[in-house]
């Protein structure tokens, strides 16, 4: 990827950055953490990846993207509104009971949402129906399912994984947010779900290493996953949870918790810098 490219879209990270911590902020309530560890997956998805339209947000041959793990909609719901989903202005309105914006996304009421999440390791489940639905029907649309590290704790994951080889989902694409943290702590002292590449490779999987927050990785991972033939795909995501804000990152205590008017300050001003300095830097290009 050109250097201007990984510039634009590094700009597109750190807005949506700032954008996940005023929602969850303002709401105060929410997850921060999952939702910046992977700002930049979501950057390369909604910028390079996907066939999408804003302005036909149910066309028949879109790709699909589902949130598996849903409580980090603060994430989702920003690059939605930086894409031209709906206003940029609504997000204010996170977790509001006057609000579409609900904790969780929900597909009946926002534009842009493939598909109602929340209870975890059910997203992966319906993206599976969703991308052997497509080969039933010879459509060509890819199918992206983002995962959570703790979420593949869950039954139903692998159960999913395995109907998911069995019925040779090639468009299937999983991306596995591996910031080694949840809720209650490290994953591997919670439950381990590792070694994950080996398990998900014994599944059936082709499974492909990267940072996930390095735009280069990401995009190559995607360009890879197109040529697989056969069988589904993992793209072992290894993130930084609170990524972008110094205080959150590598932080169990962020995963679902809002900052006070302090910490969002020291927040707004470190997202704040790093807008300011991309800008600078993408202007000079």
């Amino acid at each position: 990827m050109e250097k201007q490219k990984v510039l634009e879209l590094s700009l597109i990270a750190a807005k949506m950055r700032r954008l996940i911590v005023d929602q969850v902020y303002a709401a105060a309530s929410g997850h921060p953490g999952g939702s910046l560890s992977i700002a930049d997956i979501l950057t390369v998805l909604y910028w390079q990846e996907l066939n999408i339209d804003p302005n036909e947000p149910k066309k028949a041959d879109r790709d699909r993207v589902v949130l598996s793990k849903g409580h980090c909609s603060p994430g989702l719901y920003a690059a939605l509104a930086l894409r031209g989903y709906f206003p940029v202005e609504d997000l204010k309105g996170f977790r509001r009971i006057e609000s579409y914006l609900s904790g969780h996304p929900d597909m009946n009421a926002v534009k842009g949402v493939d598909m109602s999440t929340g209870s975890l390791g059910q997203g992966f489940s319906a993206a599976v129906g969703m991308a052997l639905a497509g080969k039933m029907d010879k459509k060509d649309y890819r199918v992206y399912a983002i995962l959570g590290d703790g979420e593949i704790q869950e039954g139903q994951i692998w159960e999913a994984a395995m109907s998911a080889s069995h019925f040779k989902l090639d468009n299937l694409v999983a991306i596995l947010d591996n910031n080694n943290l949840q809720i209650s702590g490290d994953v591997d002292k919670v439950m381990s779900p590792y070694p994950i590449d080996q398990k998900f490779a014994a599944f059936g999987f082709e499974v492909i290493h990267i940072d996930g927050n390095d735009m280069n990785q990401i995009e190559a991972a995607f360009q890879k996953a197109r040529t697989v033939k056969g069988k589904p795909t993992l793209i072992l995501a290894k993130t930084v949870k609170g990524k972008g804000v110094s205080y959150m990152e590598n932080n169990y205590n962020w995963h679902g918790a809002a900052p006070n008017k302090e910490q969002y300050e020291q927040a707004v001003q470190e997202l704040d810098a790093e807008i300011a300095r991309l800008e600078k830097e993408v202007a000079a290009q």
